[in-house]
C-alpha cells in the first residue's frame, strides 16, 4: 500500500475557502472569482506502511480559493476538509481521505497475507490558531472499505512568513487508530500465518506513529510557486512489533519532495 497521505495531499486545500460568502446576497454561492491552482509534487516514499524499501512517485496538486484571498497553510497529512465555520483563526468542518490499497504482490515482505482494499475515511476537522504564527489541527476520521475502524492525527506547525513571498513551517504529528484501523496492515491471522510463515499477531489501538514534518513555500510570481517538503514518522510500539515488519520493514518512515505550481483566475455566473 502507497502511503495513504499521498492521496490526500491530491486534494489539500482544494476548496480552502469553502466557506467564502457569495459575492452579494443574492448570488449563488460559486459565483464570482476564483483562483485555481494546479501543478504537480515529487516525492520518495516507503512502498507501504512500515516498508524500509523507498519508491518514486508523483501526485497532483489541485486548490481552489476565493480570488483576492491569500494562499491558506497546509501540509501532506491534512485531508480534504471544507469549513462550514471559518471564523479565519478558528475552522470546523468536514473533512476526507482516501487511502491506496496494498497488494501482497508489491513486496515479497507481504507475500502470504493477501490484500487491503481501498478505503474511504469520512469525518470531522477542527483548526485553531492561538496566535499568528501558530497554527494547531485535529482530524477524526471514520474508515469504510480496506479498514472499518477509526484514525485521527493530531499536528501542530509554527508558520513562519520570512518574507512576502516565503513561508517556512515545521512541527510535530502524533497519529492514533483502534484497533480495527491497525488490524488490515500489521495484524496476522491465523490463515495468513500459515501462508506467509509469520506468528499471528493482533495490534491494539493506541498511538499509531508520532513524528515532525516541515515544508517551505515560496510564491515567486502571483502565477508560479514552488514548495519543498518532509515527513517523518515513528511507528508506535503495537505497530512496530508486528511480525510484518520483520522482514523487509522499519519502524522510522520518511517522506521527502518537491513541487510546483500554476495559478490563474477563472469568474463564474
Amino acid at each position: 500500500m502507497k502511503r495513504s497521505f499521498v492521496i490526500g495531499a491530491m486534494v489539500v486545500g482544494a476548496l480552502a475557502a469553502g466557506s467564502a460568502r457569495a459575492a452579494g446576497p443574492e448570488a449563488s454561492p460559486i459565483s464570482g472569482d476564483w483562483t485555481v491552482t494546479v501543478g504537480v509534487l515529487g516525492g520518495f516514499l516507503p512502498e507501504y506502511v512500515g516498508s524500509d524499501r523507498y519508491q518514486a512517485m508523483p501526485w497532483p496538486i489541485f486548490e481552489v480559493r476565493r480570488a483576492g484571498t491569500p494562499w491558506r497553510f497546509t501540509t501532506l497529512r491534512d485531508g480534504f476538509g471544507v469549513a462550514i465555520i471559518d471564523t479565519g483563526q478558528f475552522r470546523f468542518g468536514p473533512v476526507g481521505w482516501l487511502a491506496l490499497p496494498r497488494d501482497q504482490d508489491d513486496s515479497p515482505a507481504l507475500r502470504g497475507l493477501g490484500n487491503v482494499d481501498w478505503t474511504v475515511e469520512i469525518g470531522a476537522f477542527a483548526e485553531f490558531w492561538p496566535v499568528p504564527w501558530l497554527r494547531t489541527r485535529a482530524e477524526v476520521r471514520q474508515g469504510f472499505g480496506g479498514h472499518d475502524g477509526i484514525f485521527s492525527i493530531v499536528s501542530a506547525d509554527v508558520v513562519m512568513r520570512t518574507t512576502e513571498a516565503l513561508t517556512l513551517s515545521a512541527g510535530p504529528r502524533v497519529t492514533f487508530a483502534t484497533a480495527d484501523a491497525l488490524q488490515p496492515y500489521f495484524g496476522v491471522t491465523p490463515a495468513q500465518s500459515i501462508t506467509s510463515g509469520l506468528p499471528v499477531y493482533s495490534p491494539g489501538g493506541g498511538v499509531r506513529s508520532y513524528g515532525f514534518g516541515a515544508q517551505a513555500h515560496k510564491q515567486w510570481t502571483r502565477e508560479w510557486a514552488t514548495r519543498v517538503f518532509v515527513e517523518y514518522e515513528r511507528l508506535a510500539d503495537e505497530v512496530a512489533n508486528s511480525p510484518v515488519l520483520f522482514r523487509g520493514g522499519s519502524p522510522d518512515q520518511v517522506m521527502v519532495g518537491a513541487g510546483v505550481s500554476y495559478s490563474f483566475d477563472i469568474s463564474l455566473p
